[in-house]
């Protein structure tokens, strides 16, 4: 089995561009993973997801653990067999979905005890036991077990809660254990505090991890406080590994990130705004239920390939998504995943090509112009 790397290819400023190789194929970066939390990128098939661009997915430890559970789904023959997907997938670790979604958590230096948000049956995680789950799901990138408080919060609870986590990595690595062509990534807590980031990362490297996650932003901390954090960050974690900032984000979240040297990025926003009805597009943001589009003959996107756009009227999206149609969930969803994948074409190429900045500002000046004017 050929093994997991990264090969650095080109930079412009702080921005990367390479590939992570693992056995089940490539993984272009700066790379956006499509949310697939329940073993499915809801309202998409799996080549959908694939024809967007996507190279690598996303899978949830707290859910899949809960339901249909991991043994399950090894069983089954893994979770790539299982959703029907062959290329990579990342799993997280579940401590997020723990602080977010579960009932009378408890947490120990031992690990959390929950109650499931689904029938409030009671179950435990500890860094051992999602290394166990990841393991039976069978993803290729694997995620330390951590804890990740909501900011704000005070200095001692950041400070302590990243120093929990740090012992937690310690015992995720010594849990995964060898396994040739999977990666553990390790993830740098600290909140926005500068000193306690940069502790956190040293602590890490001493552990040593194939690749190297942001974690404990996108909690609520605002953009502006976000990517003050990701000025110094990304450069406290080794360059030579990729770098990956968990939950982010809207597009120009994502630029931002990408500029500040992340190279890996995952969100649920494409999706879930797909079945909300919003759209994402390169003149910034279409809310399709708006009666503007009832009449409107015109593509969400004139220069967007995707089904949405090619074959689609903005009236006719405008009426799936009224009449609570199916497709329209289907469609919206699709466009949104291209439009991302879209953004992260448009930076590789301009990294190798040594044109980052110009593309910035392309980008910002197109969605600054707002949507098309009505008919």
């Amino acid at each position: 089995m050929s093994s997991f790397s990264f090969d650095l290819q080109a930079t412009d400023g702080r921005a990367r561009t390479g590939v992570i190789s693992t056995p089940r194929g490539e993984i272009r970066t700066p790379a956006f993973m499509p949310v697939g939390t329940a073993a499915t990128v809801k309202a998409m098939m799996p080549d959908s997801v694939r024809a967007t661009g996507a190279d690598v997915l996303l899978g949830n430890t707290y859910h899949l653990m809960l339901r249909p559970t991991a043994e399950r789904i090894d069983r089954l023959g893994g979770l790539h067999r299982f959703m029907n997907w062959d290329r990579p997938i990342l799993t997280d670790s579940g401590g997020f979905q723990v602080m977010s979604l579960a009932g009378l958590r408890k947490l120990t230096e031992e690990g959390v005890t929950f109650k499931s948000h689904i029938d409030g049956s009671k179950h435990a995680l500890t860094p051992e036991r999602s290394m166990e789950i990841q393991r039976l799901l069978g993803s290729d990138i694997v995620m330390c077990f951590d804890e990740c408080p909501a900011l704000p919060a005070d200095r001692d609870r950041i400070a302590e809660s990243m120093r929990l986590s740090m012992r937690w990595a310690r015992r995720s690595r010594d849990a995964f254990g060898d396994r040739p062509g999977h990666a553990l990534f390790g993830i740098q807590q600290g909140g926005l505090e500068q000193d306690l980031r940069e502790e956190s990362a040293e602590a890490l490297k001493e552990i040593g991890f194939e690749g190297y996650a942001v974690g404990g932003l996108a909690v609520g901390e605002g953009q502006e406080a976000m990517f003050s954090c990701l000025d110094y960050a990304p450069e406290q974690l080794p360059g030579d590994k990729p770098r990956y900032l968990m939950g982010v984000g809207k597009p120009d979240d994502i630029v931002g990130a990408v500029a500040r040297g992340i190279d890996m990025m995952d969100c649920v926003l494409p999706s879930r705004s797909g079945r909300t009805g919003q759209v994402f597009t390169r003149r910034g943001v279409v809310n399709i239920k708006n009666a503007r589009h009832s009449d409107d003959p015109r593509p969400l996107d004139e220069y967007c390939t995707c089904p949405a756009c090619s074959n689609y009227s903005r009236a006719y999206l405008h009426h799936v998504f009224r009449a609570q149609e199916m497709i329209s969930g289907m469609l919206l969803t699709w466009h949104n995943l291209h439009y991302y994948q879209e953004i992260m074409q448009g930076m590789r190429d301009a990294i190798a090509a040594d044109t980052f900045d110009t593309w910035q500002k392309v980008f910002h000046a197109t969605r600054a112009q707002g949507d098309i004017d009505p008919l």
